[in-house]
């Protein structure tokens, strides 16, 4: 409130001349010495100056009276006389200075008759309250004496009213008015006698209520004017006064809960209600919203303190007294036509308040007999008299179309519990779509900018939108709008709570459900943001884009996410923009109940419907694959709060357990998708494997395994998975066991052992090679399952090993299962190599060993995965080198025998004439049908594996020898020799395949000639013409056999080019 200064204007000379006026009028008297019967003849002209301050001071007069009013008390509080010393202090340090020095001297009568004719109780408690507390007490004592002499029935009626403000009064603490006048009035009175030593309390003390001693002041004073109030209307004004003063502070709790915002806002109708049909209430031509602020103080009274008992229970005698004094006289006003106005309404009203808190006093409090006595009596006297006189409030109902305006005034004017308002605003079908209901949410649209608030309006205009009520379609679209404007000034994590809300009230279909017809444009907006988020994918436009789908996802969720999902797959590079749209959306993580399929979310039920299994390319299937990622792990952007949408235990149980199969499309993908979310959630604090069924998802991965071991048996249709895939599935079972055994403690240890006896009965029905798999898994609870022969050539520990009959192993088929055993793991097969036996003293037994090493190597390799073949591969090796396997080298390659250190090179040449006599073995009459063409091309690509890893060896022993720095030999010729001999056997099997499987082998004889032209030429001595001439004409006589056309016209080009 800014009313200028504290200085001479033209309110302050209306105000000077009120008060000449009066001077005049009183003369030869001094106003100083004014008395209350004197106040009728000279009192007038100050009443008229104020009020015609009042009526000037047309914006605001309150302000303008409460302003004279303190200048006036302030004059009351002057020390006098006035030495010349205080003149000159005051001059300089008093705000009221100037404008006091306008008014006569004056004493305490003169205020008090003032506040009275103005009838101004609330101003006069507002300015007693802002006094230090000393002379706050002081000048209501001034008060109570003044009121004792010659109490009329105004005066009685004016003390009614200062006492009920009292009760109603809350601290401003923000009124720099208020603050001066408490300053100056301290600086005035710490000079005399009374208030020279000002106490302690005289310090604004929080924990101090000042009220208490106040109202037990204004108790006393109730008593003794008691026989001067005689009219039955100030009587029911006393009693309430004394009921609610007693009820408020002394028998409430001290931390009351606040009346329900419905119970708050009923109170106040009837109240209003009760002024509009009382002709003489004081507020009955208020302005509803002046009349909603006075009905609020009257309904809102509370207490930071209690009353002290000695108090409390002359409250109590004295209410009892009072109630058998004038009950009979009150009661039969009360059911008379004469009981219909505002008094006994609120006498009533106060009294069943009352009532039900003396009732839980008396049950709740410890007191001495006499005083439960005092207070059953009571108890006893306010029941009686209230049965007596119940019609009061019985018939005291409201006008229903009143609680609308009132509501609608407080949030207008933003009173006390307006947000509680906007609630019921929001949420009363009744009132919506209303001119008033309408102008009220357009005017006051930022209120209603919380969740729960847009949320209610929604459920609102969507139930009223669909019952029989006609409602303009310009005003519905209007309303809708307005909603949505409120929605889009959300903060994100707001706006989620309103999604998560519509999502749980109208389902994936959102308000475009119910509310299509008046949301124009929306397929039109949605293919708009979704083009414009496809050309602008960057971080840099993330906030605008989760804004622009923020208001899609709202009106149409499942249309905004589907379409998200499909944009995410098919868009090149827009996955992880999108994943980070999507995770700034937590809310789209809920289970519908009534959706398609209750058990999964709507994310998951979304990427299924509108992605999964309908992918064109590789390219869009790893996108799906790095768009789960995003979803379960989110990118964290900055700015913008995202959570996954997807747990990991989810994402196995719909994309990836029901696909474990090897007759399923799905399974790559599926295993991709297994391994990234195990990969990616390992280092979660929670196990939550264990929400997966762990044990049953690793018997589905065994199942899988199974599969591989008849593989080439299957129909090719039924073999939706390449034999490279089974060593994903080995690593995924590998660190699922890893992680299963990590977080064995989760498991209760009978839980734990009957997990693993399931396993293990079911492993029983598989492959005896997969229950092998999981040998570190058993370990110290079951022993490993072996065929029988595998105990024939191995030395087996009967506590760690046992033999069972397995259809297949047959005599002779220990060494095939020891292979079998040998391909699972580098540490198996280290530890097969240690436990065989073979004599290498005896020829014989070597030689046997070698024949059936090869017929197992046979057997096993087509149905190798790639790792398994390397482990086979490496264990030839460790076979070689201890010479327990013997490869005769013949020389049918060759046209003369060499003189050439072939000692390096030994291990290289025995496994390349291995691998041919291996494929001459496939490719004879009894095994040439054993593989479809997919099979052949299989062990193709195998046999290129192995015979590339040896190039890669020959060229690291020919590099790296002692005869590379400078010795006297190398091996240069030993190297070439080497390649005639490689080249000579790719062709031999490239001669025995179908050749549609033979282009990798063509592709690495190229290779095998290029190293073979790179290293003669650039050692050019250690070959003459005629030796190089010879080799073109053997290599030449090798390559003639070779078809197709094309291919042999290439090597032997790349031959003549040497």
């Amino acid at each position: 409130m800014d009313l200028g200064p504290l200085n001479i204007c033209e309110e302050m000379t209306i105000l000077h001349g009120g008060f000449l006026l009066a001077e005049q009028l009183f003369r030869p008297k001094a106003l100083a010495e004014l008395t209350k019967s004197d106040w009728e003849h000279v009192g007038r002209p100050i009443v008229e100056a104020l009020r015609e301050i009042s009526s000037t001071a047309c914006s605001q007069p309150f302000a303008w009276k409460k302003k004279a009013l303190i200048i006036i008390w302030a004059k009351v509080l002057q020390p006098y006389p006035v030495t010349p010393s205080d003149t000159e202090t005051r001059w300089q340090e008093d705000v009221f200075f100037s404008v006091g020095n306008m008014i006569p001297t004056i004493n305490h009568t003169v205020l008090f008759e003032l506040l009275k004719s103005l009838e101004a109780s609330g101003l006069f408690i507002q300015l007693l309250m802002a006094l230090p507390t000393t002379i706050c007490r002081a000048e209501l004592e001034h008060f109570l004496e003044h009121m004792m002499i010659d109490t009329s029935s105004k005066d009685v009626a004016f003390f009614l009213d200062v006492w009920w403000e009292m009760m109603k009064h809350k601290g401003n603490q923000q009124d720099p008015l208020l603050s001066q006048f408490r300053t100056m009035a301290h600086k005035y009175l710490s000079s005399t006698d009374e208030f020279s030593h000002p106490p302690k309390r005289f310090k604004s003390d929080p924990d101090v209520c000042p009220t208490m001693p106040l109202l037990a002041m204004l108790l006393t004073g109730l008593k003794q004017i008691q026989n001067r109030i005689l009219c039955p209307g100030m009587k029911c004004c006393a009693l309430a006064n004394l009921a609610d003063m007693l009820t408020v502070f002394a028998l409430m709790e001290d931390d009351p809960q606040e009346v329900s915002a419905t119970v708050y806002l009923d109170k106040l109708a009837t109240v209003i209600s009760v002024w509009n049909s009382d002709t003489q209430n004081p507020y009955h031509q208020q302005a509803l919203a002046e009349k909603v602020k006075e009905a609020e103080r009257d309904v809102s009274l509370s207490s930071l303190a209690k009353l002290p008992s000695e108090t409390i229970f002359v409250g109590f005698e004295f209410l009892r007294s009072l109630l058998r004094e004038w009950g009979e006289e009150l009661q039969t006003m009360l059911n008379s036509s004469q009981g219909t106005n505002y008094d006994s309404y609120r006498l009533c009203d106060s009294l069943t308040s009352f009532s039900q808190n003396l009732k839980l006093y008396l049950n709740t409090t410890g007191l001495s007999k006499e005083e439960r006595q005092v207070v059953s009596e009571l108890a006893e006297c306010v029941e009686d008299f209230l049965r007596k006189t119940n019609r009061v409030l019985k018939n005291k109902g409201f006008e229903q179309d009143i609680t609308a305006s009132i509501a609608m005034a407080i949030i207008e004017q933003k009173m006390d519990r307006h947000m509680e308002m906007c609630y019921i605003f929001a949420s009363e079908k009744q009132w919506a779509f209303s001119d008033e209901w309408l102008a009220c949410l357009v005017n006051n649209q930022a209120l209603f900018r919380e969740p729960d608030l847009v949320l209610k309006l929604l459920e609102t205009v969507i139930e009223v939108s669909t019952t029989d009520r006609a409602i303009p379609e310009p005003q519905l679209k209007q309303v809708i709008n307005l909603i949505l404007e409120c929605y889009a000034d959300l903060s994100l994590p707001d706006k989620n709570k309103v999604l998560s809300g519509v999502l749980l009230s109208w389902g994936r279909k959102g308000l475009s459900e119910k509310l299509l017809a008046y949301l124009e444009g929306f397929q039109e907006d949605l293919n708009t943001t979704f083009n414009q988020l496809a050309q602008s994918a960057s971080e840099q436009g993330l906030a605008k884009a989760v804004a622009s789908v923020a208001r899609l996802v709202i009106l149409h969720p499942e249309m905004t996410v589907k379409k998200m999902c499909s944009m995410a797959v098919v868009n090149l590079g827009t996955h992880k923009f999108l994943a980070q749209i999507l995770t700034a959306f937590p809310a789209l993580r809920f289970t519908e109940e009534q959706g398609p399929d209750p058990s999964i979310t709507f994310m998951v039920s979304c990427l299924k419907e509108t992605v999964w299994t309908k992918f064109s390319t590789p390219k869009e299937e790893k996108q799906f694959l790095e768009l789960l990622g995003y979803l379960v792990r989110p990118v964290k952007p900055q700015g913008i709060p995202v959570a996954a949408l997807l747990e990991p235990d989810e994402v196995l149980k719909e994309f990836v357990l029901p696909f474990l199969m090897l007759d399923v499309e799905e399974v790559d993908l599926s295993l991709k998708i297994f391994i990234q979310t195990l990969e990616a959630n390992a280092c979660l604090e929670e196990y939550w494997l264990q929400t997966c069924s762990p044990f049953p998802l690793i018997f589905s991965l065994c199942q899988l395994l199974d599969c591989f071991s008849k593989y080439w048996q299957l129909p090719k249709e039924k073999r939706c998975l390449s034999l490279d895939g089974k060593d994903l599935v080995i690593h995924i079972l590998e660190l699922l066991c890893e992680t299963v055994l990590a977080n064995a403690k989760t498991f209760s240890p009978d839980t734990w052992i009957k997990s693993l006896s399931w396993l293990h009965r079911k492993l029983e029905q598989l492959d005896w090679t997969v229950g092998l798999r999981l040998k570190n898994f058993f370990e110290g609870h079951f022993k490993c399952e072996v065929p029988a022969t595998l105990f024939e050539i191995c030395k087996l520990s009967e506590d760690e090993w046992t033999s069972q009959a397995h259809p297949g192993y047959g005599p002779g088929t220990g060494l095939l299962a020891w292979m079998e055993c040998c391909y699972i793991s580098s540490s198996i097969s280290e530890r097969m190599l240690s436990l065989l036996v073979v004599d290498v003293g005896n020829p014989e037994e070597v030689r046997l060993f070698s024949k059936g090493f090869l017929v197992a190597l046979v057997q096993v390799m087509p149905w190798c995965s790639p790792q398994e073949w390397q482990y086979l591969y490496q264990l030839t090796r460790r076979l070689l080198e201890k010479q327990l396997l013997h490869v005769p080298y013949s020389l049918e390659y060759i046209q003369f025998v060499p003189l050439l250190n072939l000692k390096p090179f030994a291990q290289e040449l025995q496994l390349s004439v291995l691998f041919l006599r291996a494929f001459q073995f496939l490719c004879s009459q009894s095994c040439r049908n054993w593989l479809p063409m997919e099979g052949w091309s299989h062990v193709v690509k195998l046999l290129c594996g192995s015979l590339t890893n040896l190039l890669d060896s020959v060229r690291l022993i020919q590099s790296v020898g002692p005869w590379a720095q400078g010795q006297e030999q190398d091996l240069t010729q030993e190297t070439l020799f080497f390649y005639t001999q490689v080249f000579c056997h790719v062709l031999h099997i490239m001669a025995m395949l179908h050749q549609e499987v033979c282009e990798p082998l063509y592709v690495l004889a190229l290779e095998i000639l290029t190293c073979y032209e790179t290293l003669s030429k650039t050692n050019p001595s250690v070959s003459s013409l005629l030796q190089k001439v010879n080799e073109q004409r053997f290599l030449k006589s090798i390559a003639e056999n070779i078809s197709p056309e094309e291919w042999r016209q290439t090597l032997l080009q790349k031959i003549s080019n040497f």
